[in-house]
């Protein structure tokens, strides 16, 4: 095929290309443009054609202003070639991540003729991001449900509502103190849920501060505030078609509550600085450890954003409620310490795990994990004891049983080991347990079976 071939089809060559494609005149204004790029930015070509590259809104492009009104890329003044990544504004408002590559045309005499540009499409790539960092916390435990510890009556019911609200897509909120695993609960809802193969996105909303707030849920376009430099996709925009989770829901300042409410109802926002309503479908998970029906009544929380936030709750108890997860949690961070430390530490002792078993655990698994954390700092191998505890679990006060549900859970015990005369098994059934929680009961409570039986 000779030149002349070549450039017949020329034409039909470009457009076969997956980047997106745009030949701009030295006076910024677009000549030409392929297929892939209507498919990337939503502009039909005779959108595009005769109008400034301007219309893009790239966040990466130098511009300047020339005396006769015309504007031009320092592309141009420069003569280097561009890569770098930016994002684009496509004709439905929304932004497009991409990585461009321009370069100059010259004739013969090295006069500009306009610059070829060619778009990368970085959306799947970093979609791809997402789902690793999903993927990642997966892994965290091999065991479980979908990576939560813990087989107590408490979690198998707070396991069957996550089931049934993920099969939804209404809004779910998740109640629980700090330390609890909000956030596995979260993402538990979206692995296991019809958006499952969509984005994952969180954001905890207590971080920042009301400008930064609406600028990470909404996204921002340069120059929309000071440091604006380039254009930002908000998190509402970045979940498209998948979860949003928002922990800390209750640290929402009340303007922010008012324009979260309208994109609950709506669908739509607008990003910081710009007047372009975008249209979304994001399911939301919302988180608190904080009482928002006496916030509600103090006027720091919005009661509409309430009843538009509070369809399926979830409540998730605190880890001195459910104790007999205690070893099942010890265990599966034992194994993720092994693996990531080397250390052959095999596990615990009797005495520190009857000091496990009777610690209140105020920070709840959060706490427990940093517990084991901080023994394989002091251990070097073997069993863990007492002396590689940290201070609050070896203090006098820690010694003694945590006291909110003990008198009950221990009557209860003695009462199904009588009823069963002594067969734990039965026991167990009794309780709605499993026999290692009954043995466990047992050994917290210091229950004497010989004595519990005695006429």
């Amino acid at each position: 095929m000779n030149t002349l071939e070549i450039n017949r089809y020329l034409k039909n060559i470009i457009g076969t290309m997956n980047e997106g494609l745009l030949l701009v005149a030295p006076d910024g204004t677009m000549l030409m443009v392929n297929k892939a790029f209507e498919e990337l930015t939503g502009y039909k070509s005779e959108e595009v054609v005769g109008r400034p590259c301007t219309l893009l809104h790239c966040d990466a492009c130098e511009t300047t202003l020339k005396n006769d009104g015309s504007s031009w890329c320092s592309l141009f003044e420069k003569g280097e070639s561009v890569k770098k990544r930016c994002a684009l504004i496509k004709k439905d408002g929304s932004c497009l991540p991409v990585i461009k590559n321009a370069s100059l045309l010259k004739d013969d005499e090295g006069i500009p003729l306009g610059a070829v540009e060619t778009l990368t499409d970085l959306s799947e790539v970093e979609r791809l991001d997402q789902e690793v960092h999903l993927l990642s916390h997966q892994l965290e435990f091999k065991n479980g449900f979908h990576g939560i510890v813990g087989n107590s009556p408490l979690m198998q019911k707070v396991y069957q509502v996550v089931q049934k609200a993920a099969l939804s897509d209404a809004p779910v909120i998740i109640y629980g103190e700090s330390g609890t695993g909000k956030e596995l609960v979260a993402r538990a809802i979206h692995l296991i849920g019809r958006r499952k193969d969509a984005p994952f996105v969180q954001l905890n909303c207590a971080a920042l501060n009301e400008a930064l707030l609406e600028s990470e849920l909404f996204g921002h376009i340069k120059g929309a505030f000071t440091g604006a430099y380039r254009h930002r996709i908000g998190r509402f925009e970045a979940a498209h078609e998948g979860d949003l989770f928002l922990d800390e829901i209750a640290d929402i300042p009340l303007a922010t509550q008012v324009k979260l409410l309208r994109v609950l109802e709506t669908k739509q926002f607008e990003r910081v600085g710009d007047h372009r309503p975008i249209w979304v479908d994001v399911r939301i998970i919302t988180a608190t450890n904080k009482d928002l029906q006496e916030m509600i009544h103090s006027k720091r929380f919005r009661e509409d954003l309430f009843f538009r936030i509070n369809v399926i709750p979830i409540h998730l108890p605190p880890l001195r409620e459910r104790l007999e997860d205690v070893p099942l949690l010890a265990t599966a961070f034992l194994e993720r310490l092994r693996e990531r430390t080397g250390k052959r530490i095999t596990g615990l002792s009797p005495e520190a795990m009857d000091r496990f078993m009777s610690y209140p655990w105020p920070g709840n698994v959060r706490e427990l994990k940093s517990a084991l954390e901080y023994a394989f700092v002091i251990g070097e191998k073997g069993i863990i004891g007492l002396e590689h505890l940290p201070h609050p679990l070896v203090s006098e006060a820690s010694r003694h049983p945590a006291k909110s549900k003990e008198p009950e859970e221990k009557i209860a015990l003695i009462e199904a080991l009588r009823k069963s005369n002594g067969n734990q098994s039965e026991a167990a059934r009794i309780l709605g347990v499993n026999r290692v929680t009954v043995w466990n009961r047992m050994r917290k409570h210091g229950i004497d079976l010989r004595k519990v039986l005695l006429p």
